[in-house]
């Protein structure tokens, strides 16, 4: 499913949600700050969190976790597992927090977010979404790394880009390991899925969709792969027109 970008469109997408010696989401803040808008400078609803890809803690826990960082940058959150999809309409904009993208794709699908919220997204409303709520913005979960501990209905996420994204993408092997490289995986998802560009997002940088235009920030970049074509290594600032 390819699918040109809107304009209307506004994503941030991360690859992680912590660097090596920092603390929870510190190397986008400013990125998260200047997407978000200045906090205060006029009322504005809650941001809604989706913290529907938690298996590990409880969904009011990472409610909880999300609502005092968010706090810290000035902007009010509540959690989407406490209100019914029809609060999508007055949400001031979204957050979709990591963790595994099976689950966040079956709840997200199965208690009536999914449409909802991507309807929202292409009319204008922000969007946040780190590791597994990145994945949620692609066509499908099929480039995530994630293992399948529940079953969605579908593996079609929200279609919001014309590509793929996999999120802490590296091209390290470790030494006397047999598995497949995170190159091989993407070469197999290319044999069966070739219209689909795939997007290697390395840890520390992050997409930006604003106004029609994407841009690749932060960090040390991406790895792009299209099918039968080279891997080429794309660094901040590099053009990511032909994706679209």
């Amino acid at each position: 499913m390819h699918q040109r970008i809107g304009h209307r469109l506004r994503l941030l997408l991360l690859s992680n949600s912590r660097n090596p010696g920092g603390g929870w989401l510190d190397h986008a803040e400013g990125e998260i700050r200047d997407f978000l808008g200045a906090a205060g400078a006029t009322p504005r609803a809650p941001l809604l969190f989706l913290p529907f890809a938690a298996v590990s803690m409880s969904f009011d826990a990472y409610t909880a976790m999300a609502r005092q960082r968010f706090a810290k940058m000035g902007y009010a959150l509540v959690g989407a597992h406490r209100a019914g999809p029809a609060a999508a309409r007055a949400a001031g904009g979204f957050v979709a927090g990591g963790g595994n993208t099976f689950r966040l794709l079956h709840e997200m699908r199965r208690r009536g977010w999914l449409e909802r919220v991507a309807r929202e997204l292409r009319r204008g409303r922000p969007y946040l979404g780190w590791s597994a709520g990145a994945n949620l913005a692609c066509p499908t979960i099929r480039t995530t790394n994630d293992m399948p501990v529940i079953e969605p209905a579908s593996l079609a996420a929200m279609g919001l880009l014309g590509f793929q994204l996999n999120p802490h993408y590296t091209e390290r092997t470790l030494p006397r390991h047999g598995g497949e490289s995170r190159d091989q995986r993407i070469a197999e998802f290319h044999v069966l899925n070739p219209r689909l560009p795939v997007l290697g997002l390395r840890e520390g940088s992050l997409l930006r969709l604003e106004g029609g235009r994407l841009e690749l920030r932060l960090g040390p970049g991406a790895r792009l792969f299209r099918a039968g074509r080279k891997p080429r290594d794309l660094k901040p600032g590099a053009s990511l027109a032909g994706l679209r």
